[in-house]
């Protein structure tokens, strides 16, 4: 059997683009038909708390990925959350890599949302919102910055003061209110952990582009699910986000929503299958997380390591 490669969380990860060129070329091949990506398991514990498996084939690399990812709700404190993902040789059948992939999850979320900032954004977008200063919210924040030049950028969480804003960029300010920070933006990052509308997305121009991420909170959604009627909505694997995204779920049940009320995804859009947002209503793109991803990130982390070796 052939050794394995551990990568800690402390580990080399992969600079921004290198992460956003890998979470695109996944998307490239699962449009063409060289990935496979099943949609998440969720397996419920007994004493409370659940673990989320996540997985997909990269076939041209020759990998199989699962990320495992308990959720362990703790009776004092914060629950406890970890991820950890396997690499395996579809050629050999040999483990190639298990990653401690709390740090690669965060990268990987924030390049899938910059890849949606490309395909869906107005080119001449240049004034971004950011809900949520926690790492997620951050990395946002650095990825964006890749796909656009942002010349306004204005930030907001609950708890956030000035000091916050360190290191940020004289660009950034801290607004008083998440409506107030979404007010006139091109671009509207939601990264909390909420499971409640954050924002009221009617407030949005039309054309300007809103986002939101999943969280472990119960049917969590961000934005106001009887509002998905009115927007131009996208996701980054459509069946995927129909079935797990809380608003899309809350919207199906009670508001008629249907999966082909999401207008294309990530690999539709690169490969031209999709149709571009109207310009008539506000964009709002949702992503619940893919194997795909952390396939792709977690073998690009794996090269570092054999280069640098």
């Amino acid at each position: 059997m052939s050794s394995i490669t551990i990568l800690r969380d402390d580990g080399p990860a992969p600079a921004e683009a290198a992460v956003q060129a890998a979470v695109r070329q996944a998307f490239e091949q699962l449009a063409a038909g060289r990935a496979v990506q099943p949609r998440q398991v969720v397996t419920d514990l007994p004493d409370g708390g659940d673990v989320i498996a996540y997985q997909a084939v990269l076939a041209d690399a020759g990998v199989y990925a699962v990320k495992v990812s308990p959720y362990l709700p703790q009776p004092a404190g914060k629950a406890v959350v970890t991820a950890w993902t396997l690499l395996l040789s579809t050629r050999t059948g040999q483990p190639l890599l298990l990653a401690d992939s709390a740090r690669l999850t965060t990268e990987r979320t924030a390049a899938t949302t910059a890849l949606a900032v490309d395909l869906l954004a107005r080119p001449d977008a240049h004034r971004l919102a950011v809900i949520g200063l926690g790492p997620v919210g951050r990395a946002h924040l650095r990825h964006a910055r890749v796909v656009r030049r942002f010349t306004e950028v204005r930030m907001w969480s609950r708890t956030a003061t000035e000091a916050d804003l360190d290191g940020l960029g004289g660009d950034v300010h801290l607004a008083a209110s998440a409506d107030e920070a979404a007010d006139g933006a091109d671009v509207v990052l939601l990264c909390t952990s909420a499971a409640a509308p954050v924002v009221d997305a009617r407030r949005l121009a039309p054309g300007s582009l809103i986002t939101s991420v999943s969280t472990n909170a119960p049917m969590a959604h961000e934005i106001d699910p009887a509002v998905l009627g009115n927007l131009d909505v996208y996701a980054d694997y459509a069946p995927a986000a129909f079935a797990a995204g809380g608003e899309m779920r809350l919207a199906a049940a009670e508001h008629g929503f249907t999966l082909t009320d999401i207008r294309g995804d990530l690999a539709g859009l690169l490969a031209g299958a999709a149709p571009a947002p109207t310009g008539a209503r506000p964009v709002f793109f949702r992503s619940v997380g893919l194997g795909i991803e952390d396939a792709a990130v977690a073998l690009a982390a794996l090269q570092i390591l054999e280069t640098s070796s």
